[in-house]
């Protein structure tokens, strides 16, 4: 294990570049149908609690998948863990292909959510185990950057699919690649993941509870208030553009591409900077680009505007890495995996609530909806830079 963190990216083995891989591959199967799934469900007869109810869903299940990704990857290691999630995600993805409801939509949900919420503890544990820790910032951003690559084309390719299909079967088109590109991940995995024996763990989740205390308790609250001001509006924000706004899809597809490549251009710079001068600063700041975009997208009236909103919304990424960087310098050594689970599940537990309310809000107004996460986000980002503490840097 010592010689693991003397090279951060002597990481460029083949588990390494198979874990990368697989992020692409699902990944972008995944951004190809999920960014469109509001206008599908409209589409297939669905209302605007359809969707609220759809987004709060995606909240909950990931919070409740997180712990069990978790504690699998210590339990069982990220490989395996990786493999029965995938699995059930492509199980998802048939659900959606082969029965056309808005029902259907949630059941298949059910499993697709699945992948993201088992693959986040699990390479943050690889991580935090390969990288030392005065360069973990930095190996956290390569997994944020590799992550952004899907989710700035798939959106662009499934809003196409959408434009020449319709939004019924461009949507279900784009699931079926989800599909085919996911059993190809399946290969990589066997192929190129390689993985000693996991360390065996007895760790229940009121063990791991208990490790969510003082500093991280505080990231953990502020945390919560930033993700009401993201998911409040989040499923509307599609609405918004294409119905209100007259924006196509195709069109909402390079929005999404350029605020995914406004947060790859900054991520290796601020990592560099904030493995040296301390992670709180770039939190703070990523706190408040959460926090106005709200407001951006509800004032931009033109396409120009729009792109502006979206490069905010990209530079809502500002400090992501450094956040989770400093979720795992706050966790024990011997249960980052199951620690950064917990924080999960408890975080989005809580705010699978506030999604909830968002179609109520959206039904008062567009307006009660995006200033309402706009004030919760200002709570938020003002409670962190009260209450927040950092992780002294270590420089080697």
């Amino acid at each position: 294990m010592a010689e693991e963190r003397k090279e951060p990216f002597s990481a460029l083995n083949p588990s390494i570049l198979g874990m990368v891989l697989m992020v692409v591959l699902v990944g972008m199967g995944e951004r190809m149908a999920e960014r469109f799934l509001p206008l599908y469900l409209m589409a297939l007869g669905g209302s605007s609690y359809s969707i609220g109810f759809l987004n709060a869903m995606t909240n909950l299940l990931n919070a409740l998948y997180s712990f069990p990704g978790g504690w699998l990857s210590d339990k069982l290691g990220y490989k395996r863990a990786l493999t029965v999630f995938t699995l059930l995600s492509m199980c998802g993805y048939l659900i959606v292909i082969f029965v056309p409801c808005w029902q259907a939509v949630l059941v298949g949900a059910l499993f697709f959510i699945s992948w993201s919420a088992i693959s986040l503890p699990a390479v943050m544990s690889l991580v935090s185990k390969a990288v030392p820790k005065n360069k973990r910032t930095l190996g956290v951003t390569i997994h944020s950057l590799v992550r952004r690559f899907p989710m700035a084309f798939g959106p662009v390719c499934g809003g196409l699919m959408i434009k020449y299909y319709g939004t019924v079967q461009g949507v279900r088109f784009a699931f079926a690649a989800a599909f085919i590109l996911a059993g190809i991940s399946l290969f990589v995995q066997d192929r190129f993941i390689k993985e000693k024996k996991p360390d065996d763990t007895s760790l229940h989740l009121r063990d791991s509870i208990k490790f969510i205390r003082g500093d991280l308790a505080n990231l953990l609250i502020s945390d919560i208030l930033i993700r009401f001001a993201e998911q409040i509006p989040y499923a509307f924000v599609v609405i918004w553009c294409v119905k209100n706004m007259g924006v196509t899809e195709p069109q909402f597809g390079y929005l999404t591409a350029i605020e995914m490549a406004t947060a790859v251009l900054i991520y290796l710079p601020v990592a560099y900077f904030a493995d040296r001068f301390g992670k709180k600063p770039f939190v703070v700041i990523t706190f408040g680009f959460f926090t106005i975009f709200p407001l951006a997208i509800y004032y931009s009236h033109s396409f120009e505007l729009m792109i502006l909103a979206f490069v905010i919304r990209g530079l809502k990424e500002f400090g992501e890495p450094t956040r989770k960087a400093l979720i795992m310098d706050l966790a024990p050594d011997h249960a980052k995996a199951a620690t950064f689970g917990t924080y999960y599940l408890i975080r989005d537990v809580i705010v699978s609530i506030a999604a909830l309310a968002s179609a109520p809000l959206w039904n008062i107004s567009p307006e009660a909806n995006f200033f309402t996460a706009f004030g919760c986000g200002l709570i938020g980002m003002i409670y962190f830079a009260i209450f927040g503490k950092d992780v002294s840097v270590e420089k080697k």
